[in-house]
């Protein structure tokens, strides 16, 4: 007499068929992860628009200045003079362009950090959720395999 081999591929079947999937969670913890991308684009892309205008701004401002310093003078140190003024109007509005793009930075630091703690939140929420439901229903069919 051969002992019979154990067929596993049925213990396993029937093991994983005890335990049912609930696709909500998925599905609840997909919308989650969505609805973050969604405002996380948002953030993106207004810093973006903002930063357009920031820079379109300063381009301008820096092609009208120009004007002035590309006009013919009549004296040589007129153009000395041209150019120090130019360059000193040039710097004090790269320093305030550079202070429009740290607040835009700042903005997008902030909301992001408010963006990942909601979203932490609720995913963990979604996580204790899907840990208790799924707690609930490995004793339950425990508790069946027991009795059989």
């Amino acid at each position: 007499m051969t002992p019979k081999a154990q067929d596993y591929t049925a213990i396993f079947k029937d093991m994983m068929g005890s335990f049912p999937v609930d696709t909500k969670v998925m599905e609840d913890a997909f919308k989650t992860q969505a609805t973050l991308n969604e405002k996380m684009s948002h953030v993106a892309l207004d810093a973006a628009e903002k930063s357009t205008e920031i820079s379109s701004k300063w381009t301008k401002e820096t092609l009208a200045k120009m004007g002035s310093l590309t006009a013919a003078k009549s004296e040589p140190a007129d153009y000395a003079k041209s150019m120090t003024d130019f360059a000193s109007s040039w710097a004090e509005s790269a320093s305030e362009h550079m202070a429009a793009f740290a607040e835009v930075a700042k903005k997008v630091q902030m909301e992001t950090v408010e963006l990942m703690l909601a979203a932490g939140k609720d995913m963990s929420e979604d996580m204790t959720s899907m840990a208790k439901k799924t707690t609930n229903e490995m004793t339950a069919a425990a508790k069946k395999a027991a009795a059989k």
